[in-house]
């Protein structure tokens, strides 16, 4: 039965009537009120009995809307490195106001070689990106371009070309793996909405999009192959279980490949909770198992009794047979190595493969962007989650004593993690000595199995108060009563594997801590230092696809399908590199582009952030580079009301600026490529090859040719009346929303 999504948020004392079937018998009146409680209980002197509603419905009520992290522009800073989309490489030489027709505005300062200055208006952020190279962090530095010259020009046409040829054998790839035929699972039915009433809690608008996306796929007659980029416990598991069990249907069985035995356990407890109710069998295989016992989860796999297989690498040797594998879960797959990887590929012969990860690598990212995938990214953050606060600090006894006294304190777990196998010992009894009131445990890849098992088993029964561990605790535990970790020589992890690692923590309600601990900055390389500035600045929930995204410059973008696209990455910087990519895909599939219009608008109104309004200048910069990149009026509207819940209210300029940026968003999208105003007259500058049908505009100038003139040129001249020249805005705005109503039908 499917359940219903519409719970009333609050019902007063004395709204609900019951309708008791039998009105002779005296009944103790029922009354519903607002209120939170734990759990039921009874007063039986008073006769009187309180039950929540999550014990009538099943589930936790979650009225908070989550908070969706947004990811997508990324902050400058003076002497950073930029693309400008018609100018080339340049460097970002910090923000200036100027006056300019008689109006203020805030304006980008770009250098180019040879002493060259561009200013660039913030209402035109659109056109640059932070140039990365998609090499290491550690390569030569980008020559930069010249204003006037031709040159890049011929590089963009040279990328162009290669990437119009590349775009070829991309789709051909991409027809060979859609061409495979896979087995189509029937539409969901109430067996389905049953397993999705049970889940404990309110999916989030991300988890149930990528529920339905996955469902699609599975339902088609072709093998799904799908990424589902989510960040560490964002519900990237039960989108798995939902999977696993629409395979179960249609009497085909799940494996589950990850990378370590501990995240194995913790995947076979999650499943077999959500699915044994099911009546599916849920099973593991690691060297947690006793060989006895694999070789009967074997024999029954063969045989089809097996519903769910989870495991490490275990599962890719030759004696695992499967009777009908039906679909592969990889989680983390650039755990495994490249041998692990090429049994992989014979396992996805004809079955859907959902790869899950919190951090994709960059190689990952750019496939999943660039089309070779389909890609599903969970960005909503579970109601009541907050950010981890990251502390960069050198290694000291106060610090890890408080550290972890503050979180004992509080009645919570510690992670302190040491990877170094060899000395793990040693640190444990340091950690005794500095804090003796703490129970330690420890935890490492090279003990027995049983001892590992029953030392996590003591840490998730809070039998353990510090667990003193390597990296093995990396992936997927979910522990909420630990919130705080320690991470001893953090300058030895890469970034993704820093972010996992943190993602341990912050699981519950209470703010989380993460302690990255370095002998001293001089002590760490540049690379080193760099990754844990990232991972300092970001850590808002939801940060992974941003983290990924930094890791690809740091690390460099590998080789996606040849080594001779490397140099057209740093020749264009990657973000560029990836949007003309993405148009070569487009036009060798015979599909329309999108236009890049990046309108520029000169009207001689103030439109800016005071400095007495927004006092920060990487708020200030952040706030115009996400208007800029806004997609239409809605998301403007959106920052602007974030705007005065922030700062307050809104003074003229402000306003002036967000309503202009919802007029560029239109401006856009009726291939409008310059709008000014000059002696009462506003001139657009119309893109020609956008779609609107010029007919309809001669015809409209004909009919009140008095106020509008239309030029063979492409300019679209409006005579403004009294009114309008105090509103020139409002003015635009209205010509720009009659331009699209002469846009042609698609």
């Amino acid at each position: 039965m499917l359940r219903s999504r519409k719970i009333p948020t609050r019902i007063e004392e004395g709204d609900f009537e019951p309708d008791w079937a039998d009105q002779t018998t005296p009944t103790p009146p029922v009354r519903i009120v607002a209120g939170e409680l734990p759990g039921g209980f009874s007063c039986l002197d008073a006769l009187v009995g309180f039950i929540p509603a999550s014990e009538i419905f099943g589930r936790p009520i979650k009225h908070a809307k989550a908070r969706v992290a947004k990811t997508k522009v990324a902050a400058l800073r003076p002497g950073d490195l930029v693309v400008h989309v018609d100018f080339g490489i340049g460097q970002f030489d910090g923000m200036h106001r100027l006056e300019v027709s008689g109006s203020e505005a805030d304006y980008l300062l770009l250098g180019y070689r040879g002493g060259d200055r561009l200013y660039l208006p913030v209402t035109r952020m659109g056109l640059i990106e932070r140039y990365q190279s998609g090499r290491a962090a550690d390569g030569p530095s980008p020559l930069l371009n010249k204003l006037g010259s031709k040159s890049w020009e011929r590089t963009k046409l040279k990328v162009s070309e290669a990437l119009l040829e590349m775009a070829d054998d991309l789709i051909r790839l991409e027809a060979q793996r859609r061409s495979q035929p896979g087995l189509a699972v029937d539409l969901p039915g109430e067996d389905y909405s049953a397993l999705a009433a049970s889940f404990p809690y309110q999916e989030t608008e991300d988890q149930q999009r990528a529920i339905t996306e996955i469902i699609a796929d599975m339902t088609k007659d072709k093998v799904m192959d799908r990424l589902v980029c989510g960040d560490v416990g964002f519900g990237k598991t039960e989108v798995a279980i939902r999977a696993a069990y629409l395979c179960a249907l249609m009497n085909r069985q799940t494996v589950i490949l990850v990378p370590t035995t501990i995240l194995a356990l913790q995947h076979l407890a999650t499943f077999k909770a959500r699915l044994e109710a099911q009546a599916l069998r849920v099973e593991m295989i690691s060297r947690l198992v006793k060989t006895s016992d694999q070789k009967k989860i074997l024999a029954d796999l063969a045989d089809g009794a097996v519903d769910v297989l989870i495991g490490t690498h275990r599962l890719l040797r030759d004696d695992v047979k499967i009777k009908s594998l039906g679909l592969l879960i990889i989680d983390e797959e650039h755990r495994f190595g490249v041998r692990h990887k090429e049994k992989l590929k014979s396992l996805k012969q004809n079955v859907d493969v959902l790869t899950m990860t919190a951090t994709p690598l960059p190689r990952t990212l750019q496939m999943s962007l660039t089309g070779l995938r389909d890609i599903s990214v969970i960005q909503t953050a579970p109601p009541g989650r907050r950010s981890i606060r990251t502390l960069v600090t050198r290694f000291s006894k106060r610090v890890i004593s408080e550290a972890i006294r503050r979180e004992l304190q509080r009645g919570g777990q510690v992670f302190f993690v040491h990877n170094w196998v060899r000395s793990l010992s040693s640190m444990r009894h340091f950690i005794e000595r500095i804090v003796p009131e703490a129970r330690c445990g420890l935890a490492h890849g090279q003990m027995k199995d049983r001892d590992l098992e029953q030392v996590m088993s003591d840490f998730v029964g809070r039998k353990i108060d510090v667990l003193v561990c390597t990296s093995i605790i990396e992936s997927g535990l979910d522990i909420p009563s630990a919130n705080t970790i320690i991470i001893n020589r953090a300058d030895f992890f890469g970034l993704s594997q820093l972010h996992q690692i943190r993602g341990r923590v912050g699981r519950a309600v209470e703010r989380a801590y993460a302690y990255l601990l370095i002998p001293g900055l001089s002590s760490i390389t540049k690379d080193a230092r760099r990754r844990l500035e990232v991972l300092s600045d970001l850590s808002a929930v939801g940060a992974g696809y941003r983290i990924a995204a930094e890791d690809l410059q740091i690390r460099g973008a590998g080789n996606l399908l040849g080594k001779a696209q490397s140099g057209h990455v740093a020749a264009v910087g990657f973000d560029l590199y990836g949007r003309m990519l993405e148009r070569a895909i487009a036009q060798a599939r015979g599909q329309s582009t999108d236009s890049e219009t990046e309108p520029e608008i000169s009207l001689p109104i103030a439109c800016l952030l005071p400095e007495d309004y927004v006092p920060e200048l990487d708020q200030r910069m952040e706030i115009y580079a996400r208007l800029s990149h806004a997609d239409d009026e809605e998301e403007v509207f959106e920052i602007e009301q974030e705007l005065v819940d922030r700062f307050g209210p809104e003074p003229d300029q402000v306003q002036n600026l967000c309503e202009l940026m919802s007029l560029k968003t239109l401006l856009r999208r009726a291939g409008i490529l310059t709008l000014e105003a000059k002696k009462g007259v506003l001139h657009f500058g119309l893109d020609l090859t956008a779609n609107i049908d010029t007919g309809k505009l001669v015809q409209l100038a004909q009919e009140q040719s008095e106020r509008i003139s239309f030029d063979p040129e492409g300019i679209l001249k409006v005579k403004l009346g009294p009114d309008d020249r105090e509103e020139l805005i409002q003015a635009a705005r209205a010509v720009t929303l009659r331009l699209l109503s002469s846009t042609k039908p698609a």
